[in-house]
């Protein structure tokens, strides 16, 4: 099967888990991975869905045996599990990154749909997030709307800067991408 029939199945049996309209286009997954390779380390994936933003990882020189997937979706784990040997593929759930993943993580790719979550468990994902990445660890995550997934408040409670570092048109809807360091 391919990626968007999985994806348009999901969305119809499971519209509150997928959470977007279509697949993310591999320009938005060239733009999440734009500051990743071979340097970066290891690399965790959060909501890899069919795998757009894992297939910009990887193109960005990214390593599979490098790279760590969480997904709660046991379709889209089967078919990523196929679709990317050597990949690290779990279902579960973001949350559960730092009992799962050792810390010194280079980079953090999140495709969850965090603006459609409650306010406590974004923060709970992103605070997961920086427990397992290294001091100089960068959290990236997009949104379809122009602010990040967390009020200002917040971020500064997590002790975070974040900026947009790109604009994505050529994505249904268009998306931007936020970059998160620690302060």
């Amino acid at each position: 099967m391919n990626d968007t029939l999985l994806f348009m199945r999901q969305l119809i049996s499971r519209p509150l888990q997928v959470s977007a309209m279509a697949p993310s286009s591999r320009f938005l997954g060239k733009a999440m991975a734009k500051d990743l390779g071979p340097h970066t380390g290891r690399v965790v994936e959060f909501g890899p869905g069919t795998g757009r933003l894992t297939e910009g990882i990887l193109n960005a020189g990214v390593a599979p045996e490098n790279l760590t997937l969480f997904e709660m979706n046991p379709e889209f784990v089967t078919y990523l599990r196929d679709r990317f040997p050597g990949v690290t593929v779990h279902l579960a759930g973001a949350e559960s990154a730092p009992q799962m993943v050792e810390k010194g993580v280079g980079a953090v790719i999140s495709g969850v749909p965090l603006l459609s979550m409650p306010m406590a468990l974004r923060r709970t994902i992103m605070a997961a997030a920086f427990e397992i990445l290294r001091p100089d660890g960068v959290y990236v995550q997009f949104t379809y709307r122009g602010r990040p997934a967390l009020e200002e408040s917040q971020i500064k409670s997590l002790g975070l800067t974040w900026k947009q570092t790109a604009f994505v048109p050529l994505n249904l809807p268009p998306a931007r991408v936020h970059t998160f360091r620690r302060a």
